[in-house]
């Protein structure tokens, strides 16, 4: 039996040492926000935070977590309040969910990213940020992660930096073959695009 920080909360599980947190995430203890992508750690999909660092949940066994503190992108809600943090609706504001499959470990990469560097410029969104969009929304997730920054004061998960982003795609995804077609330029209709943006900028998909 495993004892995990989650979230704040202390849960147990029943798999052994060596499962993989990710399965034990969405297994377990139904946390299915944090997606499986490529297991072996590439595309990013199923990034979560080990206090408070970025980590790649399928390749990281739950028994090396004992006395850490775990947070999932259903733990990302604005502290005490219940409501969507500020790069949450900076998500949401920019539509930067396409399909929505990988978002949610876009966004605990960013809000990583954004707690230990407030003003990030675009050269180390373009470090640091090493997951995968197949949708190819990199233009839309640099300028959202500006948009958070500027209009919050830093916080445990979420940061602070400056104005949208030159339109050009993120380098390191752009080595992986991410595409910047007209989709990632062009915003569905409105209605549709807030309400599908502000499910997945939840985690709330499985």
């Amino acid at each position: 039996m495993l004892t995990l920080n989650i979230n704040g909360a202390q849960r147990q599980a029943r798999s052994g040492a060596d499962t993989p947190l990710l399965w034990v995430l969405r297994d377990e203890l139904n946390l299915t926000g944090t997606k499986f992508g490529c297991g072996v750690a590439l595309c990013g999909a199923c990034t979560v935070h080990v206090d408070g660092a970025a980590v790649r949940a399928c390749v990281t066994r739950a028994g090396t977590l004992a006395g850490k503190k775990v947070r999932t992108i259903e733990g990302m809600e604005a502290a005490d309040s219940g409501k969507l943090s500020a790069l949450q609706d900076a998500w949401i504001s920019h539509q930067v969910p396409q399909c929505g499959y990988c978002q949610s470990g876009m966004l605990m990469a960013a809000s990583a990213l954004l707690a230990k560097n407030p003003a990030p410029s675009d050269a180390d969104i373009d470090q640091e940020i090493t997951n995968i969009c197949r949708c190819g929304t990199y233009q839309r997730i640099r300028a959202a992660i500006h948009t958070a920054a500027r209009n919050v004061a830093p916080k445990p998960l979420v940061g602070e930096a400056d104005s949208p982003a030159p339109v050009t795609t993120v380098a390191a995804a752009a080595g992986a073959g991410g595409a910047t077609g007209s989709a990632a330029a062009t915003p569905p209709a409105p209605a549709t695009a807030a309400a599908g943006a502000a499910a997945q900028a939840a985690g709330g998909a499985k």
